[in-house]
């Protein structure tokens, strides 16, 4: 079957050294190994120092060529075995993203944990405030509810494994296959092993458990069991019926399913989470085809469908087509916290599909946990489907661990959203490129969240539930934002807000400039303090304010933390004292490994150093590790714009101001660069989008005036001019901006009834448009801002420019 169409899955286990199976590559799999060594426990974050690249070379590839060029002094960034990430870069003008990679290749080192564990590890690269938020809600309510299925109605009518899905539970070799024309039999013995098999259930309808639970038949074969739906007596009346969900055995004679199915009962027994599946029971019957006594579990019955369901569901046209990502970035949002809750208490999934989560009209319910191990099992059967788990090779040298939990979910997230040809066989370990993903080229952010929750380094990977449902939150308020057409973002947990804005217009001297790079280092964002360091609320406590002050208070910490060293080089930096805050900060990754707070002040000091391709590959290496934060991007856009690429610039500037209004310096960014390439009417537009609420506001709506006024494209009427007019009265400026605009629009004004002649209406501040009036009113304007400068010589010119434009008297 094609990977649009996988079959079902059913239970195949694969020993070191085994036949695996051809095209059985969506089965859930089993490895039975015993581990030489302890599983691999939750890497501390951070990136371990890699040297450096190779010196001299632009993080900036060529304006016109998908080859991009090594950034100077970059390391690379991705590990032998990672995916390239190469595609093209965005034409000027578009809303699509330079792409992961775009501005250099390759990108800076990856982000991972130091070798060894640290004296006082940092739990992860984000613990501030996710305790919270990563219990909220996905945001699923927003989804269309899927309808109640009617039980009855999922009832299998011939239950039985598929004959290409049958193999010998002991060799691995097919087994009940057809020959000579002949069906393949459900029941009989291995030839290769002798071993006994049934490809059919052990339960037929009519059959009571525990002289409780009527059995009406099978509904489905799942990865470790068959499932059944059932009545529960004690809850049946003449007017509603409980169902429920009886789960049992493939093969009874199976020593790792029978293994598997008691790991599930065991760890069922203390689960208790709004997303995951309900256990009501635990009974006992006999088979009857073996006489052995068979476990079953008894689950609430969740009328709903699988996500694999849903995505395998045809459209109008016959045609399956991958779910809305912001659906799929809604459903893992969703599913992320009972992950948390599962490795909080030392449990790992392993098996995660599609096929496992329920979505029961606004819920999501994670089911079959028949593969959930213990983080420290070093003994049990570990089961995985390839196409979602992590290579063999991984489970086989370090077993399942947290991030190959993860690892999953990525690859399922992956299969929701794009259209996924190969993912069990060309690209069972890797993406397809941003070419055969049309989600890619729209949205970089998400390839990057993916890349890293897939990559294939561990180390690399999200580390815990709670950080990657805090980018997955942040990709998905993207993707609202522009394809609602509104900001959607929430403000960040990792970075603060502009610390102030940069590229404000210059209102007196009609300049829109990006700044220079002191300007721009000091507005960007900071990253917010750790609230999990153990000083940080000694940070909260410091008073000094000059930098010889706050140096000397943090060397007075009770703990140096790494929240301290950092604020330390933050200080330096801020100082001015660049060569102390690059030794600083190598001195602190030495110890703590490149985090990325580290990554991030490494590109802050290549900026202010004017280094800008250096500067830029850092911060893109920081936005590939946190893709749903905007801080980085807007860095990015800096970096760039200043590099003389306005063409990478400006699809950063113009994706962080459709997610989010807070930041003024990428709606000034956008403007500007708009400008500059003669589209004046959407750099109004932007302009125009300031909130009221923004200190900036009276400042953009005066620069969307002088936009205006000198447009190449459009130039303004009489009747916009009139507006302009109405609009400067409003905003109620200093007077000294005020007038000195004002004489702009009546210039504007005064040249264009020159040219075309005088009219009656619009009036202009109150003067008919003819020039005699315009003179008055120029002449009046210039005089109001003369006395509103207070140097002598500002004054004495503004004096002669009214004196200059004030009509001819006979005075």
């Amino acid at each position: 079957m094609s990977d649009q169409q996988p079959p079902p899955e059913h239970t195949q286990r694969y020993l070191p050294g085994a036949h695996q199976p051809e095209g059985e590559a969506t089965d859930t799999v089993s490895i039975r190994k015993r581990l030489n060594t302890p599983p691999a426990v939750p890497p501390q974050p951070g990136f371990a120092p890699t040297p450096p690249g190779p010196p001299g070379t632009n993080a900036f590839p060529p304006q016109h060529s998908a080859a991009p060029i090594a950034p100077n002094s970059a390391p690379p960034v991705h590990s032998p075995s990672a995916p390239p990430v190469s595609p093209p870069l965005p034409q000027p003008g578009t809303l699509g993203l330079a792409p992961a990679g775009a501005l250099h290749s390759p990108p800076p080192a990856p982000y991972r944990a130091p070798a060894a564990p640290l004296p006082q590890p940092i739990t992860g690269p984000v613990t501030r405030s996710t305790t919270t938020s990563a219990r909220q809600r996905g945001g699923l309510s927003d989804m269309p509810p899927v309808p109640p299925r009617d039980p009855a109605e999922a009832v299998m009518e011939h239950p039985q494994v598929p004959e290409h899905k049958r193999f010998c539970s002991s060799c691995g070799k097919p087994v009940g296959r057809p020959q000579a024309g002949r069906a393949g039999r459900v029941e009989g013995y291995c030839a290769h092993c002798r071993t006994r098999y049934w490809f059919t259930p052990a339960l037929s309808p009519g059959d009571v458990l525990s002289e409780r639970y009527e059995v009406l038949g099978a509904i489905a074969h799942g990865g470790l069991g068959w499932i059944y739906l059932a009545n529960d007596k004690n809850f049946a009346d003449d007017l509603t019926q409980r169902w429920v969900v009886i789960k049992g055995l493939i093969n009874t004679s199976d020593e790792d399913a029978i293994e598997a199915a008691i790991n599930e009962r065991r760890f069922l027994v203390g689960i208790d989470h709004p997303n995951v599946v309900d256990i009501h029971d635990f009974v006992t019957a006999a088979d009857p085809r073996s006489g052995q006594l068979q476990s079953y579990i008894v689950m609430e019955y969740l009328a709903g469908k699988s996500l694999r369901d849903i995505r395998d569901a045809v459209d109008e046209n016959g045609e399956r087509k991958p779910l809305p990502l912001e659906q799929v970035l809604t459903y893992t949002a969703e599913l992320l916290p009972a992950f948390s809750y599962l490795h909080d208490r030392g449990l790992l999934f392993c098996d995660f599909k599609p096929d496992n989560m329920i979505h029961v009209e606004t819920w999501l319910k994670l089911i079959d946990l028949g593969a959930v191990r213990h983080v420290d099992d070093m003994e049990s059967a570990i089961y995985g489907t390839p196409g979602y788990s992590v290579p063999n090779d991984e489970i086989l040298s370090v077993g399942p661990s947290v991030t190959s939990d993860l690892y999953t979910i990525g690859r399922s997230m992956a299969v929701l959203a794009l259209d996924f040809k190969g993912f069990t066989s060309t690209y069972r370990d890797k993406l397809p490129p941003a070419s055969e993903a049309p989600a890619f080229a729209e949205f970089g952010s998400f390839h990057r969240l993916l890349l890293r929750a897939t990559n294939a380094e561990p180390r690399s990977r999200f580390q815990d539930a709670d950080e990657m449902r805090s980018q997955v939150r942040g990709v998905l308020h993207e993707v609202q934002s522009v394809q609602k057409g509104e900001p959607r973002f929430e403000p960040s947990t990792l970075f603060s807000g502009e610390q102030a804005v940069f590229g404000e217009p210059d209102v007196e001297y009609d300049i829109h400039a990006v700044g220079d790079p002191f300007d721009v280092a000091h507005a960007l964002p900071a990253p917010m303090v750790d609230l999990a360091d153990p000083m940080a609320a000694f940070m909260a406590t410091l008073q000094a304010t000059d930098a010889a002050g706050i140096l000397a208070e943090l060397n007075a910490a009770p703990v140096q933390s790494p929240e301290v060293h950092l604020r330390r080089v933050r200080t330096l930096v801020n100082a001015g004292d660049l060569h102390q805050a690059n030794a600083a900060l190598d001195q602190f990754a030495q110890r703590e490994g490149n985090t990325w707070q580290v990554t991030w002040l490494r590109g802050t000091i290549s900026l202010l150093a004017a280094d800008f391709h250096t500067a830029a590959a850092h911060f893109d290496a920081v936005y590939s590790h946190l893709p749903g934060e905007l801080a980085p991007r807007l860095a990015l856009a800096a970096c760039a714009e200043m590099a003389g690429r306005r063409d990478l610039a400006l699809p950063h500037y113009t994706r962080i101001w459709t997610c989010d209004h807070r930041f003024v310096s990428a709606a000034y960014g956008r403007a500007r660069l708009l400008d500059l390439e003669g589209n004046s009417t959407e750099a109004i537009s932007t302009l125009h989008q300031v909130p009221k609420t923004s200190a900036q506001y009276g400042i953009a709506q005066t620069a969307a005036i002088q936009t205006a006024l000198h447009s190449r494209t459009s130039p303004p009427s009489l009747l916009d001019l009139h507006h302009m007019a109405g609009r400067l009265d409003e905003l109620k400026l200093e007077p000294r901006r005020r007038h000195l605009v004002s004489t702009r629009i009546l210039h504007l004004a005064l040249d264009t009834v020159l040219r075309t002649g005088p009219a009656h209406e619009p009036r202009v501040f109150g003067a008919q448009p003819e020039e005699r009036e315009l003179r008055l009113a120029l002449e009046r304007t210039y005089r109001d801002l003369a006395h509103a400068c207070t140097r002598r010589e500002d004054q004495v010119y503004y004096f002669d420019l009214a004196n200059e434009h004030r009509p001819r008297t006979m005075l």
